[in-house]
């Protein structure tokens, strides 16, 4: 799959902001209370969807279910820019009942659609990755195995190969380089 630099810039911040959430400084799991503790301060988290999209689009985190995979694997190599509105990408994504409700606070806020498209993205992204981006640029969603994305983590060397020729790649396609 190929990511739009918009999605590869903030598919590590957002798995990055997971990972912070993931345990406390004893190592303890405490995921789920902080995404609940997110969860119900996010009306007061809009005014971040513009500048820190995956600060807030975290508070989704296992409230989604991807209706069209295929779809939202298309929205992935656009930039927001290019997004469709919400009403025609709304038929993708399932929420659960309290994501719905965090979805309806997302719409009422001015790039509202954009954030709610942002954040199904990089959520399904996540979930197709099994929490790790490495290895999924460049191939398909459908039919990646976990053993697949193993392989390129336990062998970093190959994976940093990959990745100055993903960027020779998009260098010649006119893109510039990052950092």
């Amino acid at each position: 799959m190929m990511l739009s630099a918009f999605f590869e810039d903030l598919t590590k911040a957002y798995q990055a902001e997971l990972e912070d959430l993931q345990s406390d400084s004893e190592g303890n799991d405490i995921l789920t209370s902080r995404l609940k503790s997110k969860r119900s301060q996010f009306a007061l988290m809009m005014p971040m969807i513009e500048t820190d999209p995956e600060m807030v689009a975290v508070a989704f985190h296992g409230g989604v279910d991807f209706t069209n995979p295929q779809q939202l694997t298309m929205l992935l190599g656009e930039e927001p820019d290019d997004f469709p509105s919400w009403n025609e990408v709304a038929d993708a994504v399932q929420f659960e009942s309290w994501a719905q409700k965090l979805a309806d606070i997302a719409l009422q806020e001015p790039g509202g659609e954009r954030f709610l498209i942002t954040s199904v993205c990089l959520e399904y992204l996540y979930e197709k990755s099994n929490g790790s981006y490495q290895g999924v640029y460049g191939h398909s969603a459908h039919g990646e195995s976990d053993d697949a994305v193993e392989g390129v983590e336990e062998d970093e060397e190959d994976g940093r190969d990959l990745e100055i020729e993903g960027a020779d790649w998009l260098a010649e396609q006119g893109f510039e380089r990052l950092g």
